[in-house]
Protein backbone atom coordinates (compact mmCIF):
# COMPACT_ATOMS: atom_id res chain seq x y z
CA UNK A 1 0.00 0.00 0.00
CA UNK A 2 1.25 3.47 -0.85
CA UNK A 3 2.09 5.41 2.31
CA UNK A 4 2.11 9.13 2.90
CA UNK A 5 5.91 9.12 2.83
CA UNK A 6 5.99 7.28 -0.51
CA UNK A 7 3.47 9.63 -2.06
CA UNK A 8 5.17 12.76 -0.74
CA UNK A 9 8.54 11.47 -1.97
CA UNK A 10 7.10 10.79 -5.42
CA UNK A 11 5.61 14.28 -5.64
CA UNK A 12 8.86 15.79 -4.42
CA UNK A 13 10.95 13.92 -7.00
CA UNK A 14 8.62 14.94 -9.78
CA UNK A 15 8.70 18.58 -8.65
CA UNK A 16 12.49 18.48 -8.37
CA UNK A 17 12.78 17.04 -11.86
CA UNK A 18 10.49 19.69 -13.33
CA UNK A 19 11.75 22.73 -11.42
CA UNK A 20 15.46 22.25 -10.76
CA UNK A 21 15.99 21.70 -14.47
CA UNK A 22 13.58 24.28 -15.75
CA UNK A 23 13.77 25.18 -19.43
CA UNK A 24 11.62 26.54 -22.21
CA UNK A 25 10.25 23.06 -22.91
CA UNK A 26 9.92 19.78 -21.04
CA UNK A 27 11.86 17.02 -22.77
CA UNK A 28 10.99 13.41 -22.07
CA UNK A 29 11.84 9.95 -23.32
CA UNK A 30 8.52 9.80 -25.16
CA UNK A 31 9.91 12.25 -27.76
CA UNK A 32 12.57 9.69 -28.75
CA UNK A 33 10.11 6.81 -28.64
CA UNK A 34 7.48 8.56 -30.76
CA UNK A 35 10.08 9.88 -33.19
CA UNK A 36 11.33 6.35 -33.83
CA UNK A 37 7.79 5.08 -34.45
CA UNK A 38 7.11 8.13 -36.66
CA UNK A 39 9.76 6.93 -39.13
CA UNK A 40 7.72 3.82 -39.87
CA UNK A 41 4.49 5.83 -39.96
CA UNK A 42 6.03 8.12 -42.58
CA UNK A 43 6.94 5.09 -44.70
CA UNK A 44 3.45 3.63 -44.28
CA UNK A 45 1.78 6.95 -45.19
CA UNK A 46 3.87 7.26 -48.35
CA UNK A 47 2.87 3.73 -49.36
CA UNK A 48 -0.79 4.53 -48.66
CA UNK A 49 -0.56 7.60 -50.91
CA UNK A 50 1.09 5.53 -53.64
CA UNK A 51 -1.54 2.78 -53.42
CA UNK A 52 -4.43 5.26 -53.45
CA UNK A 53 -3.02 7.07 -56.47
CA UNK A 54 -2.65 3.80 -58.33
CA UNK A 55 -6.16 2.70 -57.34
CA UNK A 56 -7.60 5.99 -58.59
CA UNK A 57 -5.69 5.53 -61.83
CA UNK A 58 -6.95 1.97 -62.22
CA UNK A 59 -10.59 2.88 -61.57
CA UNK A 60 -10.37 5.88 -63.92
CA UNK A 61 -8.92 3.79 -66.72
CA UNK A 62 -11.50 1.04 -66.25
CA UNK A 63 -14.45 3.43 -65.98
CA UNK A 64 -13.65 5.87 -68.78
CA UNK A 65 -11.12 4.23 -71.10
CA UNK A 66 -12.07 0.54 -70.62
CA UNK A 67 -8.46 -0.57 -70.17
CA UNK A 68 -6.36 -2.09 -67.39
CA UNK A 69 -3.82 0.53 -66.37
CA UNK A 70 -2.65 2.17 -63.17
CA UNK A 71 -1.59 5.40 -64.90
CA UNK A 72 -3.03 8.57 -63.34
CA UNK A 73 -5.13 10.05 -66.18
CA UNK A 74 -7.96 12.54 -66.60
CA UNK A 75 -11.52 11.28 -67.20
CA UNK A 76 -11.82 13.99 -69.86
CA UNK A 77 -9.69 11.79 -72.17
CA UNK A 78 -12.67 9.55 -72.87
CA UNK A 79 -14.36 9.76 -76.23
CA UNK A 80 -17.46 7.83 -75.21
CA UNK A 81 -20.05 10.19 -73.73
CA UNK A 82 -22.06 7.30 -72.26
CA UNK A 83 -19.23 6.53 -69.84
CA UNK A 84 -19.42 10.07 -68.45
CA UNK A 85 -23.11 9.55 -67.72
CA UNK A 86 -22.83 6.01 -66.32
CA UNK A 87 -19.52 5.88 -64.43
CA UNK A 88 -20.31 8.42 -61.65
CA UNK A 89 -23.66 6.76 -60.89
CA UNK A 90 -22.07 3.31 -60.64
CA UNK A 91 -19.42 4.79 -58.36
CA UNK A 92 -22.08 6.40 -56.17
CA UNK A 93 -23.89 3.07 -55.77
CA UNK A 94 -20.67 1.28 -54.77
CA UNK A 95 -19.66 3.96 -52.25
CA UNK A 96 -23.14 3.88 -50.68
CA UNK A 97 -23.01 0.10 -50.33
CA UNK A 98 -19.53 0.23 -48.77
CA UNK A 99 -20.66 2.87 -46.26
CA UNK A 100 -23.84 0.97 -45.41
CA UNK A 101 -22.35 -2.50 -44.98
CA UNK A 102 -18.74 -1.62 -44.23
CA UNK A 103 -18.40 1.51 -42.09
CA UNK A 104 -20.28 4.80 -42.27
CA UNK A 105 -17.10 6.57 -41.12
CA UNK A 106 -15.79 6.47 -44.69
CA UNK A 107 -18.36 9.12 -45.64
CA UNK A 108 -17.16 12.70 -45.98
CA UNK A 109 -13.82 14.25 -46.82
CA UNK A 110 -11.73 12.80 -44.00
CA UNK A 111 -10.33 15.72 -42.00
CA UNK A 112 -13.41 16.23 -39.73
CA UNK A 113 -13.37 12.51 -38.99
CA UNK A 114 -9.70 12.72 -38.01
CA UNK A 115 -10.45 15.72 -35.77
CA UNK A 116 -13.30 13.87 -34.09
CA UNK A 117 -11.09 10.86 -33.39
CA UNK A 118 -8.41 13.11 -31.91
CA UNK A 119 -10.64 15.12 -29.62
CA UNK A 120 -13.49 12.81 -28.69
CA UNK A 121 -12.40 9.18 -29.24
CA UNK A 122 -8.96 9.16 -27.58
CA UNK A 123 -7.27 9.05 -31.01
CA UNK A 124 -8.63 5.56 -31.72
CA UNK A 125 -9.62 4.70 -35.28
CA UNK A 126 -10.94 1.42 -36.67
CA UNK A 127 -8.89 -0.89 -38.88
CA UNK A 128 -11.82 -1.03 -41.31
CA UNK A 129 -11.39 2.69 -41.95
CA UNK A 130 -7.78 2.20 -43.03
CA UNK A 131 -8.96 -0.27 -45.69
CA UNK A 132 -12.36 1.04 -46.77
CA UNK A 133 -11.56 4.78 -46.87
CA UNK A 134 -8.93 4.65 -49.64
CA UNK A 135 -10.93 2.05 -51.53
CA UNK A 136 -14.15 4.08 -51.44
CA UNK A 137 -12.26 7.27 -52.31
CA UNK A 138 -10.59 5.56 -55.27
CA UNK A 139 -14.01 4.49 -56.54
CA UNK A 140 -15.64 7.89 -56.00
CA UNK A 141 -12.77 9.87 -57.57
CA UNK A 142 -11.93 7.32 -60.24
CA UNK A 143 -15.52 7.32 -61.50
CA UNK A 144 -15.43 11.09 -61.96
CA UNK A 145 -16.04 12.51 -58.50
CA UNK A 146 -14.69 16.11 -58.43
CA UNK A 147 -12.54 15.51 -55.35
CA UNK A 148 -8.94 15.35 -54.30
CA UNK A 149 -7.14 12.33 -52.91
CA UNK A 150 -5.64 14.24 -49.98
CA UNK A 151 -8.65 14.05 -47.61
CA UNK A 152 -8.96 10.26 -47.80
CA UNK A 153 -5.17 9.93 -47.55
CA UNK A 154 -5.15 12.16 -44.45
CA UNK A 155 -7.84 10.03 -42.83
CA UNK A 156 -6.23 6.76 -43.93
CA UNK A 157 -2.78 7.87 -42.82
CA UNK A 158 -4.31 8.94 -39.52
CA UNK A 159 -5.94 5.53 -39.17
CA UNK A 160 -2.59 3.83 -39.83
CA UNK A 161 -0.89 6.03 -37.22
CA UNK A 162 -3.68 5.36 -34.73
CA UNK A 163 -3.55 1.60 -35.30
CA UNK A 164 0.22 1.55 -34.83
CA UNK A 165 -0.24 3.60 -31.67
CA UNK A 166 -2.79 1.12 -30.36
CA UNK A 167 -0.27 -1.72 -30.69
CA UNK A 168 2.09 -0.06 -28.19
CA UNK A 169 1.56 0.82 -24.55
CA UNK A 170 0.87 4.54 -25.05
CA UNK A 171 -1.21 7.31 -23.56
CA UNK A 172 -4.07 8.98 -25.41
CA UNK A 173 -1.85 12.02 -26.06
CA UNK A 174 0.88 9.86 -27.55
CA UNK A 175 -1.66 8.12 -29.78
CA UNK A 176 -2.80 11.56 -30.90
CA UNK A 177 0.73 12.42 -31.98
CA UNK A 178 1.00 9.23 -34.04
CA UNK A 179 -2.44 9.74 -35.59
CA UNK A 180 -1.53 13.28 -36.62
CA UNK A 181 1.88 12.08 -37.85
CA UNK A 182 0.17 9.57 -40.14
CA UNK A 183 -2.41 12.05 -41.37
CA UNK A 184 0.05 14.84 -42.21
CA UNK A 185 2.62 12.44 -43.64
CA UNK A 186 -0.05 11.29 -46.07
CA UNK A 187 -0.56 14.89 -47.15
CA UNK A 188 3.22 15.40 -47.48
CA UNK A 189 3.48 12.33 -49.70
CA UNK A 190 0.51 13.39 -51.83
CA UNK A 191 1.60 16.94 -52.59
CA UNK A 192 5.30 16.98 -51.70
CA UNK A 193 4.63 19.64 -49.05
CA UNK A 194 6.31 18.53 -45.79
CA UNK A 195 6.53 22.00 -44.21
CA UNK A 196 2.91 22.88 -44.96
CA UNK A 197 1.90 19.46 -43.62
CA UNK A 198 3.62 20.13 -40.30
CA UNK A 199 1.92 23.52 -40.16
CA UNK A 200 -1.42 21.80 -40.82
CA UNK A 201 -0.76 19.70 -37.73
CA UNK A 202 0.05 22.77 -35.64
CA UNK A 203 -2.83 24.93 -36.89
CA UNK A 204 -5.53 22.27 -36.96
CA UNK A 205 -4.82 18.83 -35.51
CA UNK A 206 -2.43 18.87 -32.55
CA UNK A 207 -4.05 21.57 -30.39
CA UNK A 208 -0.63 22.30 -28.90
CA UNK A 209 2.87 23.39 -29.93
CA UNK A 210 5.33 21.25 -28.00
CA UNK A 211 8.43 19.21 -28.92
CA UNK A 212 6.72 15.96 -27.91
CA UNK A 213 4.27 16.38 -30.78
CA UNK A 214 5.89 18.56 -33.43
CA UNK A 215 9.17 16.60 -33.65
CA UNK A 216 7.58 13.18 -34.40
CA UNK A 217 5.13 14.79 -36.83
CA UNK A 218 7.96 16.60 -38.64
CA UNK A 219 9.95 13.36 -38.89
CA UNK A 220 7.00 11.47 -40.37
CA UNK A 221 6.36 14.25 -42.91
CA UNK A 222 10.03 14.38 -43.89
CA UNK A 223 10.20 10.62 -44.41
CA UNK A 224 7.01 10.59 -46.50
CA UNK A 225 8.16 13.54 -48.62
CA UNK A 226 11.60 11.94 -49.10
CA UNK A 227 9.98 8.77 -50.46
CA UNK A 228 7.58 10.65 -52.74
CA UNK A 229 10.00 11.06 -55.69
CA UNK A 230 10.48 7.29 -55.82
CA UNK A 231 6.77 6.51 -55.56
CA UNK A 232 4.85 9.37 -57.21
CA UNK A 233 7.51 11.32 -59.08
CA UNK A 234 9.95 14.18 -58.36
CA UNK A 235 9.50 17.93 -58.44
CA UNK A 236 6.66 20.23 -57.39
CA UNK A 237 3.12 19.30 -58.33
CA UNK A 238 2.52 22.62 -60.13
CA UNK A 239 5.92 24.05 -61.15
CA UNK A 240 5.74 27.77 -61.85
CA UNK A 241 9.22 29.04 -62.84
CA UNK A 242 8.17 32.69 -63.15
CA UNK A 243 9.66 35.57 -61.20
CA UNK A 244 6.92 37.85 -59.85
CA UNK A 245 7.64 41.50 -59.00
CA UNK A 246 4.36 42.83 -57.58
CA UNK A 247 4.18 46.60 -57.21
CA UNK A 248 2.35 48.53 -54.53
CA UNK A 249 -0.90 48.61 -56.50
CA UNK A 250 -0.77 44.85 -57.03
CA UNK A 251 -0.12 44.28 -53.34
CA UNK A 252 -3.20 46.34 -52.60
CA UNK A 253 -5.24 44.31 -55.06
CA UNK A 254 -3.94 41.14 -53.33
CA UNK A 255 -6.04 42.19 -50.35
CA UNK A 256 -9.06 42.47 -52.65
CA UNK A 257 -8.26 39.02 -54.02
CA UNK A 258 -8.24 37.63 -50.47
CA UNK A 259 -11.56 39.28 -49.61
CA UNK A 260 -13.22 37.89 -52.74
CA UNK A 261 -11.84 34.43 -51.96
CA UNK A 262 -13.35 34.66 -48.46
CA UNK A 263 -16.73 35.58 -49.95
CA UNK A 264 -16.58 32.63 -52.33
CA UNK A 265 -15.43 30.37 -49.48
CA UNK A 266 -18.40 31.45 -47.38
CA UNK A 267 -20.88 30.78 -50.17
CA UNK A 268 -19.34 27.39 -50.95
CA UNK A 269 -19.35 26.26 -47.32
CA UNK A 270 -22.93 27.39 -46.78
CA UNK A 271 -24.04 25.70 -50.01
CA UNK A 272 -22.43 22.39 -49.04
CA UNK A 273 -24.18 22.19 -45.69
CA UNK A 274 -27.51 23.37 -47.11
CA UNK A 275 -27.19 20.55 -49.63
CA UNK A 276 -26.41 18.14 -46.81
CA UNK A 277 -29.54 19.32 -44.99
CA UNK A 278 -31.54 18.75 -48.17
CA UNK A 279 -30.35 15.15 -48.43
CA UNK A 280 -31.31 14.55 -44.78
CA UNK A 281 -34.89 15.50 -45.66
CA UNK A 282 -35.18 13.01 -48.52
CA UNK A 283 -37.43 9.98 -47.86
CA UNK A 284 -34.73 7.51 -48.94
CA UNK A 285 -32.00 5.71 -46.99
CA UNK A 286 -28.68 7.56 -46.79
CA UNK A 287 -27.04 4.65 -48.58
CA UNK A 288 -28.57 5.95 -51.83
CA UNK A 289 -27.60 9.59 -51.35
CA UNK A 290 -24.20 9.24 -53.11
CA UNK A 291 -26.05 7.74 -56.07
CA UNK A 292 -28.35 10.76 -56.26
CA UNK A 293 -25.37 13.11 -55.89
CA UNK A 294 -23.57 11.28 -58.67
CA UNK A 295 -26.33 12.23 -61.09
CA UNK A 296 -25.18 15.85 -60.79
CA UNK A 297 -21.63 14.69 -61.56
CA UNK A 298 -22.83 12.87 -64.66
CA UNK A 299 -24.68 15.92 -65.94
CA UNK A 300 -21.84 18.30 -65.08
CA UNK A 301 -19.26 16.01 -66.63
CA UNK A 302 -21.27 15.80 -69.82
CA UNK A 303 -21.29 19.62 -70.01
CA UNK A 304 -17.65 20.14 -68.99
CA UNK A 305 -15.55 16.91 -68.92
CA UNK A 306 -12.55 18.77 -67.46
CA UNK A 307 -14.50 19.21 -64.20
CA UNK A 308 -14.42 15.45 -63.59
CA UNK A 309 -11.90 13.81 -61.27
CA UNK A 310 -9.08 15.34 -59.28
CA UNK A 311 -8.33 17.99 -61.88
CA UNK A 312 -4.60 18.52 -61.27
CA UNK A 313 -4.14 19.06 -65.02
CA UNK A 314 -6.76 21.82 -64.99
CA UNK A 315 -5.13 23.52 -61.98
CA UNK A 316 -1.85 23.51 -63.90
CA UNK A 317 -3.59 25.08 -66.92
CA UNK A 318 -5.10 27.81 -64.74
CA UNK A 319 -1.78 28.61 -63.05
CA UNK A 320 0.09 28.79 -66.36
CA UNK A 321 -2.57 30.78 -68.22
CA UNK A 322 -3.57 27.99 -70.62
CA UNK A 323 -7.24 28.35 -69.62
CA UNK A 324 -8.75 31.82 -69.76
CA UNK A 325 -11.97 33.74 -70.27
CA UNK A 326 -15.28 31.95 -70.67
CA UNK A 327 -13.67 28.53 -70.30
CA UNK A 328 -12.66 29.42 -66.73
CA UNK A 329 -16.15 30.64 -65.85
CA UNK A 330 -17.85 27.52 -67.22
CA UNK A 331 -15.38 25.28 -65.45
CA UNK A 332 -15.89 27.04 -62.11
CA UNK A 333 -19.68 26.90 -62.28
CA UNK A 334 -19.80 23.22 -63.25
CA UNK A 335 -17.02 22.15 -60.87
CA UNK A 336 -18.52 23.97 -57.89
CA UNK A 337 -22.03 22.57 -58.46
CA UNK A 338 -20.72 19.03 -58.90
CA UNK A 339 -18.55 19.32 -55.80
CA UNK A 340 -21.26 20.86 -53.61
CA UNK A 341 -23.93 18.32 -54.51
CA UNK A 342 -21.76 15.20 -54.48
CA UNK A 343 -19.92 16.09 -51.26
CA UNK A 344 -23.20 17.09 -49.61
CA UNK A 345 -24.56 13.65 -50.43
CA UNK A 346 -22.03 12.08 -48.07
CA UNK A 347 -19.72 10.36 -50.52
CA UNK A 348 -15.98 9.88 -49.97
CA UNK A 349 -13.56 12.50 -51.27
CA UNK A 350 -11.21 15.33 -50.34
CA UNK A 351 -11.64 19.09 -50.45
CA UNK A 352 -8.15 20.46 -51.06
CA UNK A 353 -7.91 19.80 -54.80
CA UNK A 354 -11.35 21.30 -55.58
CA UNK A 355 -10.48 24.34 -53.49
CA UNK A 356 -7.20 24.74 -55.35
CA UNK A 357 -9.02 24.54 -58.67
CA UNK A 358 -11.79 26.97 -57.69
CA UNK A 359 -9.34 29.41 -56.12
CA UNK A 360 -7.13 29.34 -59.21
CA UNK A 361 -10.22 29.81 -61.36
CA UNK A 362 -11.26 32.83 -59.31
CA UNK A 363 -7.79 34.27 -59.79
CA UNK A 364 -8.02 33.57 -63.51
CA UNK A 365 -11.19 35.66 -63.70
CA UNK A 366 -9.57 38.40 -61.61
CA UNK A 367 -6.58 38.54 -63.97
CA UNK A 368 -8.96 39.79 -66.68
CA UNK A 369 -9.87 42.93 -64.73
CA UNK A 370 -7.13 43.53 -62.14
CA UNK A 371 -4.41 46.01 -63.10
CA UNK A 372 -0.77 45.08 -63.60
CA UNK A 373 1.41 43.24 -66.06
CA UNK A 374 1.49 39.89 -64.25
CA UNK A 375 -1.75 38.02 -65.01
CA UNK A 376 -0.38 34.72 -63.69
CA UNK A 377 -0.03 36.21 -60.23
CA UNK A 378 -3.75 36.12 -59.51
CA UNK A 379 -4.51 32.40 -60.02
CA UNK A 380 -1.75 31.56 -57.55
CA UNK A 381 -2.98 34.12 -55.02
CA UNK A 382 -6.57 32.96 -55.46
CA UNK A 383 -5.54 29.36 -54.87
CA UNK A 384 -3.83 30.15 -51.57
CA UNK A 385 -6.50 32.60 -50.42
CA UNK A 386 -9.28 30.08 -51.11
CA UNK A 387 -7.61 27.55 -48.85
CA UNK A 388 -7.11 30.14 -46.12
CA UNK A 389 -10.74 31.25 -46.33
CA UNK A 390 -12.39 27.84 -46.37
CA UNK A 391 -10.13 25.95 -43.97
CA UNK A 392 -9.04 28.84 -41.69
CA UNK A 393 -5.38 27.85 -42.02
CA UNK A 394 -3.53 30.99 -43.17
CA UNK A 395 0.08 29.92 -42.66
CA UNK A 396 -0.53 26.40 -43.93
CA UNK A 397 -2.10 27.91 -47.05
CA UNK A 398 0.88 30.20 -47.65
CA UNK A 399 3.46 27.42 -47.33
CA UNK A 400 1.22 25.04 -49.24
CA UNK A 401 1.11 27.34 -52.28
CA UNK A 402 4.86 27.92 -52.01
CA UNK A 403 5.75 24.21 -51.89
CA UNK A 404 3.28 23.30 -54.65
CA UNK A 405 4.88 25.75 -57.08
CA UNK A 406 8.41 26.29 -55.69
CA UNK A 407 7.89 29.99 -56.39
CA UNK A 408 9.05 32.17 -53.50
CA UNK A 409 8.71 35.49 -55.31
CA UNK A 410 4.97 35.52 -54.63
CA UNK A 411 5.33 35.34 -50.84
CA UNK A 412 4.62 39.03 -49.96
CA UNK A 413 1.44 39.13 -52.04
CA UNK A 414 0.46 35.65 -50.85
CA UNK A 415 0.81 36.74 -47.23
CA UNK A 416 -1.57 39.66 -47.85
CA UNK A 417 -4.14 37.61 -49.77
CA UNK A 418 -4.23 34.68 -47.32
CA UNK A 419 -4.34 36.91 -44.25
CA UNK A 420 -7.18 38.95 -45.72
CA UNK A 421 -9.12 35.80 -46.66
CA UNK A 422 -8.61 34.40 -43.17
CA UNK A 423 -9.65 37.64 -41.48
CA UNK A 424 -12.77 38.17 -43.59
CA UNK A 425 -13.89 34.54 -43.25
CA UNK A 426 -13.89 34.58 -39.44
CA UNK A 427 -16.39 37.45 -39.56
CA UNK A 428 -18.56 35.80 -42.20
CA UNK A 429 -18.56 32.21 -40.92
CA UNK A 430 -18.88 30.88 -37.37
CA UNK A 431 -17.05 27.68 -38.30
CA UNK A 432 -14.91 26.39 -41.11
CA UNK A 433 -15.88 23.62 -43.50
CA UNK A 434 -13.81 21.28 -41.31
CA UNK A 435 -15.38 22.05 -37.94
CA UNK A 436 -18.98 22.66 -39.02
CA UNK A 437 -19.47 18.95 -39.68
CA UNK A 438 -18.33 18.12 -36.14
CA UNK A 439 -20.51 20.85 -34.63
CA UNK A 440 -23.53 19.35 -36.38
CA UNK A 441 -22.90 16.16 -34.42
CA UNK A 442 -23.30 18.06 -31.16
CA UNK A 443 -19.55 18.43 -30.56
CA UNK A 444 -17.70 21.73 -30.24
CA UNK A 445 -14.15 22.68 -31.20
CA UNK A 446 -12.62 25.92 -29.99
CA UNK A 447 -9.54 26.66 -32.05
CA UNK A 448 -8.09 29.68 -30.25
CA UNK A 449 -5.01 28.69 -28.28
CA UNK A 450 -3.31 30.60 -25.45
CA UNK A 451 -0.94 29.99 -22.56
CA UNK A 452 -2.56 28.11 -19.67
CA UNK A 453 -2.22 30.34 -16.62
CA UNK A 454 -2.61 27.38 -14.28
CA UNK A 455 0.44 25.70 -15.77
CA UNK A 456 2.69 28.68 -15.08
CA UNK A 457 1.45 29.69 -11.62
CA UNK A 458 2.80 28.01 -8.50
CA UNK A 459 0.65 26.81 -5.64
CA UNK A 460 2.63 28.98 -3.22
CA UNK A 461 1.31 32.14 -4.88
CA UNK A 462 -2.37 31.21 -4.48
CA UNK A 463 -2.59 29.02 -1.35
CA UNK A 464 -4.14 30.15 1.93
CA UNK A 465 -1.56 30.26 4.71
CA UNK A 466 -3.87 31.20 7.58
CA UNK A 467 -5.22 27.71 8.14
CA UNK A 468 -7.36 26.56 11.06
CA UNK A 469 -6.00 23.22 12.21
CA UNK A 470 -7.18 20.68 14.77
CA UNK A 471 -4.86 18.65 17.01
CA UNK A 472 -4.60 14.91 16.58
CA UNK A 473 -5.20 14.43 20.29
CA UNK A 474 -8.77 15.80 19.97
CA UNK A 475 -11.55 13.24 20.10
CA UNK A 476 -14.05 12.69 17.35
CA UNK A 477 -16.89 13.93 19.56
CA UNK A 478 -15.01 17.14 20.41
CA UNK A 479 -14.38 17.73 16.72
CA UNK A 480 -18.07 17.28 15.92
CA UNK A 481 -19.25 19.62 18.66
CA UNK A 482 -16.67 22.34 18.20
CA UNK A 483 -16.01 22.48 14.45
CA UNK A 484 -18.97 20.85 12.67
CA UNK A 485 -21.88 22.42 14.49
CA UNK A 486 -24.22 25.15 13.33
CA UNK A 487 -21.33 27.63 13.28
CA UNK A 488 -19.09 25.55 11.00
CA UNK A 489 -16.60 27.86 9.24
CA UNK A 490 -14.78 25.55 6.83
CA UNK A 491 -15.63 22.38 4.95
CA UNK A 492 -12.50 20.52 6.04
CA UNK A 493 -9.78 20.86 8.67
CA UNK A 494 -6.18 19.65 8.62
CA UNK A 495 -5.30 17.39 11.54
CA UNK A 496 -1.76 17.94 12.88
CA UNK A 497 0.38 16.41 15.63
CA UNK A 498 2.02 18.27 18.47
CA UNK A 499 4.87 19.37 16.17
CA UNK A 500 2.56 20.85 13.51
CA UNK A 501 3.15 17.95 11.14
CA UNK A 502 0.20 16.98 8.95
CA UNK A 503 -1.61 13.77 9.74
CA UNK A 504 -4.55 14.09 7.34
CA UNK A 505 -7.59 16.20 6.48
CA UNK A 506 -11.03 15.56 7.92
CA UNK A 507 -14.38 16.70 6.49
CA UNK A 508 -18.03 16.09 7.36
CA UNK A 509 -18.19 12.83 5.41
CA UNK A 510 -15.19 11.50 7.33
CA UNK A 511 -16.77 12.61 10.60
CA UNK A 512 -19.97 10.69 9.83
CA UNK A 513 -17.97 7.55 9.13
CA UNK A 514 -16.12 7.90 12.44
CA UNK A 515 -19.35 8.36 14.39
CA UNK A 516 -21.00 5.45 12.59
CA UNK A 517 -18.16 3.21 13.77
CA UNK A 518 -18.13 4.70 17.31
CA UNK A 519 -21.25 6.68 18.25
CA UNK A 520 -19.59 7.98 21.42
CA UNK A 521 -16.71 9.47 19.41
CA UNK A 522 -14.19 8.71 22.14
CA UNK A 523 -11.33 7.89 19.79
CA UNK A 524 -8.58 10.43 19.17
CA UNK A 525 -8.38 11.83 15.65
CA UNK A 526 -4.78 10.68 15.30
CA UNK A 527 -5.99 7.09 15.62
CA UNK A 528 -8.73 7.22 12.97
CA UNK A 529 -7.81 9.74 10.25
CA UNK A 530 -5.16 7.58 8.59
CA UNK A 531 -1.68 8.59 7.55
CA UNK A 532 -1.93 8.86 3.76
CA UNK A 533 -3.29 12.29 2.77
CA UNK A 534 -3.28 13.74 -0.73
CA UNK A 535 -0.88 16.68 -0.59
CA UNK A 536 0.62 19.40 -2.77
CA UNK A 537 4.00 21.11 -2.77
CA UNK A 538 4.29 24.91 -2.79
CA UNK A 539 6.45 24.91 -5.94
CA UNK A 540 4.04 22.78 -7.97
CA UNK A 541 1.93 24.33 -10.70
CA UNK A 542 -1.72 25.01 -10.14
CA UNK A 543 -2.45 22.82 -13.16
CA UNK A 544 -0.88 19.67 -11.70
CA UNK A 545 -2.65 20.17 -8.37
CA UNK A 546 -5.97 20.87 -10.12
CA UNK A 547 -5.60 17.57 -11.99
CA UNK A 548 -4.85 15.77 -8.74
CA UNK A 549 -7.88 17.33 -7.07
CA UNK A 550 -10.10 16.26 -9.97
CA UNK A 551 -8.77 12.68 -9.98
CA UNK A 552 -9.07 12.32 -6.20
CA UNK A 553 -12.44 14.16 -6.14
CA UNK A 554 -11.28 16.72 -3.55
CA UNK A 555 -12.21 20.37 -3.20
CA UNK A 556 -9.16 21.30 -1.08
CA UNK A 557 -5.65 19.91 -0.67
CA UNK A 558 -3.10 20.60 2.10
CA UNK A 559 0.24 22.08 1.07
CA UNK A 560 3.34 20.69 2.81
CA UNK A 561 7.05 21.38 2.57
CA UNK A 562 9.13 19.33 0.14
CA UNK A 563 11.23 17.69 2.83
CA UNK A 564 8.57 16.46 5.26
CA UNK A 565 5.05 16.82 6.60
CA UNK A 566 5.13 20.38 7.84
CA UNK A 567 1.82 22.02 6.95
CA UNK A 568 2.29 25.28 5.02
CA UNK A 569 -1.25 26.03 3.90
CA UNK A 570 -4.32 24.86 2.06
CA UNK A 571 -5.27 25.25 -1.59
CA UNK A 572 -8.93 25.14 -2.61
CA UNK A 573 -10.68 24.94 -5.95
CA UNK A 574 -11.23 28.68 -5.76
CA UNK A 575 -7.52 29.26 -5.08
CA UNK A 576 -6.60 27.23 -8.15
CA UNK A 577 -8.74 29.52 -10.30
CA UNK A 578 -7.07 32.71 -9.07
CA UNK A 579 -4.59 32.80 -11.99
CA UNK A 580 -7.51 33.50 -14.31
CA UNK A 581 -8.03 36.87 -12.65
CA UNK A 582 -4.92 37.88 -14.60
CA UNK A 583 -6.77 36.96 -17.79
CA UNK A 584 -9.63 39.23 -16.74
CA UNK A 585 -7.18 42.05 -16.08
CA UNK A 586 -5.53 41.68 -19.49
CA UNK A 587 -8.55 40.93 -21.66
CA UNK A 588 -11.50 42.75 -20.08
CA UNK A 589 -10.21 45.79 -18.19
CA UNK A 590 -9.68 48.80 -20.45
CA UNK A 591 -7.85 51.90 -19.33
CA UNK A 592 -6.10 54.89 -20.79
CA UNK A 593 -2.42 54.69 -19.91
CA UNK A 594 -1.09 57.73 -21.73
CA UNK A 595 -2.35 61.09 -20.46
CA UNK A 596 -1.20 64.37 -21.92
CA UNK A 597 0.24 66.75 -19.34
CA UNK A 598 -1.87 69.76 -18.54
Amino acid sequence: MTTFADRALHIYKRWKRDTLHQSDFRPSFSIIKLSFIAIFIGVAAALVAFILYRLIGLVTNLAFLQRWSFAFVSPALTTAKWTILAAPIIGGVLVGLMARYGSDRIRGHGIPEALEAILFRQSKMLWKVAILKPLSAAIAIGTGGPFGAEGPIIMTGGAVGSLIGQVFYLSSMERRVLLVAGATAGMAATFGTPIASVLLAVELLLFELRPRSTIPVAIACFVAAALRPYLLGPGPLFPLPIEFHPHLAELGMAAVCGALAALLATMMTAAIYRTEDFFHKLPVHWMWWPTLGAIAVSIGGYIEPQALGVGYDVIDKLLTGQMVGTAVLVFMIVKSLMWIIYLGSGTSGGVLAPLLALGAGLGGLESMIFPGNEPLLWPLLGMGAMLAGVMRLPFTSILFALELTHNASVLPALLIACTMAYGVSIFLMKRSILTEKIARRGLDIFREYSVDRLEHTSVASVMTTAVMTVPGSMTVRELADKYFGVNQQYRAFPVVDQNGMLLNVVNRQDLQKFLAADAAGACALADVVGKDPVVALPQESCQSVAIRAAVEKLDRIPVVDAGGRKLLGMVTRYDLLKPYTHYHQEEKVRERVFRAER
